[in-house]
């Protein structure tokens, strides 16, 4: 037994949820309000005993087993919640190396030094030294409670003030350096941040990772300082204030990204709680994976000129110029649009008035931000209204000058749909035929290409009735990703097909255990990739503890060219039984659903019959085809 299958035996999903949901049994079953979203007229979240497994037949229509449960709850990634519920179970994962522990360690130590870094800046703020500071962030209209909730503080006008506060607890030089709390230069070591208001960073989970600071005296340059790259601090991979915002971002399924660490703290204390920032990135697809686990709803609250800047609205990368400049969001229309159409997000831009942040806006007036958030365009179409003012739209030239920095924009969307409505809409904006823009849009190249291999090894095609699992469902999960893992290229044949018989893309939501669930994310991000062949990149990739459950997914495979066909048909043909299975539970899970609501006089009883509808529209797709081929089986 796998630590996983262990940590699920432990572990009663029933037990687990019922700690957040008041759970009652129906049958087998237990049946509540979904914690995700509001309601509370009918019970739409269903936790099944027997498979371990909960899905929400409401607005989330999210589902999976406990790991994704925990996930979705607390935000965390899933090597986190692994971890969180192995400590619960009481299941030792894969033992540490002594190398491994040894690091472990290290990071401990490091944070404890982050944290004495971080009261020792508290207590200057509030002492004698750090007046100035205090009297500013007051001054920004932080209460005594935020600042406080925040962690903010001072770093003294010194070159050793940290330094021998440090060594006083025990932190040897090489540890403030490894830490980022110290700089080296002609091998002496001093204090790295000095006369500056200082900002503790946290990571998703709480933890110290490093610092922000801001100047105090006019002239310090750069204005905007962060701990440099060590092993806890990534600012490429962390988003201020997430800690924080990850319950308001879940409840509110929305993340509001700003540019500033004040913005953050002055929405945060106005109530908008659903707000981070970047620290002097541009926006980038880890940071919003980060979000998108919490909401695929994220909208970009950009200063006037970041976005309306006409050189970053040709979607080109923007490098930075000045280090004065650090904190500005980067706005990247093209950027962003690859990674919209990665994550399946919905990502939108909201401007803001003209020489104004988001904290002076809620403290003149708080029910102006829910409206400027309300008020959030598509990228598209905000690149394509933002270029628009202000031009004369009747001078042939300038509609060409537009329509040449809008339409290659527009053909890098992935969908043939938003490419079309998008054309529709500069037409109208530029009152032209769409005919000459579509002559004059680029072609989309795919977003990827199988890469020609000499050789590549696949597991060997067992059948799925062949594998010992109990479970069916989850039998059928294990024998798809065993190909997937080992051939991510088949996902291209595969999209096709199914697109071709009216179906949807393969994706996450098509497997109902977490594990099978973080395989396919990166098996589709080894796509996404050039540095290594994609089976090695998603092998080399995985979390320790899913390499046991790899290794089960891969035992007896054999060298099989990927592109053969009796891979690509088993493939394919376990995707539509999986389908098949999954939506007639789905349809009986809806029956239930719409007999309680009818019981209650419940208008969403009308809702789960056309639910069910359409599943039953999408059985007879799938039927089809199963019977297009006759070497594939029916699922029957």
């Amino acid at each position: 037994m796998s630590s996983i299958e262990e940590i699920k035996a432990r572990i009663d999903i029933a037990d687990l949820v019922s700690e957040t949901v008041q759970l009652r049994r129906a049958g087998k079953n237990y049946t509540g309000f979904c914690p995700f979203h509001s309601n509370t007229r009918t019970p739409s979240f269903i936790v099944f005993a027997e498979t371990g497994t909960w899905r929400c037949f409401g607005q989330c229509n999210e589902g999976g087993d406990i790991f994704k449960f925990v996930m979705k709850k607390e935000g965390w990634d899933f090597p986190e919640a692994l971890r969180r519920l192995a400590e619960r179970a009481g299941v030792q994962l894969r033992p540490t190396s002594p190398m491994e522990q040894a690091a472990k360690e290290q990071h401990t130590r490091l944070r404890e030094l982050l944290e004495a870094t971080a009261t020792f800046f508290r207590q200057q703020l509030l002492g004698e030294a750090g007046k100035a500071a205090l009297a500013y962030v007051q001054g920004r209209g932080l209460s005594d409670a935020t600042i406080e909730t925040f962690g903010l503080g001072y770093a003294p006008d010194s070159f050793n003030a940290l330094s021998d506060y440090l060594a006083e607890r025990g932190y040897n030089p090489e540890e403030m350096l490894e830490a980022g709390v110290t700089s080296e230069r002609d091998g002496r070591h001093y204090d790295r941040f000095r006369n500056r208001l200082i900002f503790p960073i946290r990571d998703g989970g709480g933890r110290m990772a490093g610092f922000g600071a801001r100047a105090l005296r006019d002239g310090d340059q750069p204005k905007y300082l962060n701990s440099p790259q060590t092993p806890l601090f990534d600012k490429s991979a962390l988003l201020y204030g997430l800690d924080r915002a990850r319950k308001a971002i879940r409840d509110q399924d929305q993340a509001v990204l700003v540019e500033g660490y004040m913005d953050v703290i002055g929405l945060h204390q106005a109530g908008f709680a659903n707000a981070v920032s970047p620290m002097g990135t541009a926006i980038n697809e880890g940071q919003l994976r980060l979000l998108k686990r919490l909401s695929k709803r994220i909208v970009l609250a950009l200063d006037a000129d970041a976005a309306g800047n006409q050189a970053t609205l040709r979607g080109l990368q923007v490098a930075r110029q000045t280090l004065d400049r650090e904190t500005e969001l980067v706005f990247d229309a093209r950027g962003l649009l690859r990674h919209e159409g990665r994550l399946q997000a919905d990502i939108r831009v909201t401007a803001l008035p003209a020489g104004t942040d988001p904290d002076e806006i809620v403290q003149r007036d708080p029910e102006e931000w829910p409206r400027l958030l309300e008020a959030a365009r598509p990228i598209v179409e905000h690149v394509m209204l933002s270029l628009a003012a202000g031009q004369d739209l009747g001078d042939p030239k300038v509609k060409r000058d537009l329509a040449e920095q809008v339409l290659p924009i527009i053909a890098d969307l992935p969908s043939p749909i938003e490419r079309d409505t998008y054309t529709q809409k500069l037409a109208r904006l530029l009152q032209v035929d769409e005919r000459s823009l579509l002559s004059e849009r680029p072609t989309r190249r795919p977003a990827g290409r199988p890469r020609p291999r000499r050789s590549l090894e696949t597991p060997a095609i067992p059948s799925a009735e062949a594998t010992t699992n109990s479970d069916p469902n989850f039998k059928l999960e294990k024998h798809i990703l065993g190909i997937i893992i080992r051939t991510p290229e088949l996902l291209y044949r595969v999209n096709r097909s199914l697109q071709e018989a009216g179906l949807a893309r393969l994706s996450s939501g098509d497997f109902q255990h977490s594990e099978m669930q973080e395989m396919f994310r990166l098996s589709l991000e080894s796509l996404d990739q050039d540095l290594l062949e994609p089976s090695s990149y998603a092998l080399q990739n995985l979390p320790l503890p899913l390499l046991d459950r790899a290794d089960e997914l891969l035992v007896g495979s054999q060298e099989v060219d990927p592109n053969a066909e009796r891979v690509f048909e088993d493939l394919l043909r376990s995707i539509l039984v999986l389908r098949r299975r999954n939506l007639n539970a789905n349809n009986e899970q809806m029956r239930y659903l719409q007999a309680a609501a009818q019981e209650e006089g419940d208008l969403k009883a009308s809702e789960y019959a056309q639910v069910m509808v359409q599943n039953t529209l999408t059985l007879q797709r799938l039927d089809k085809a199963l019977a297009s081929d006759r070497r594939l089986p029916s699922a029957r």
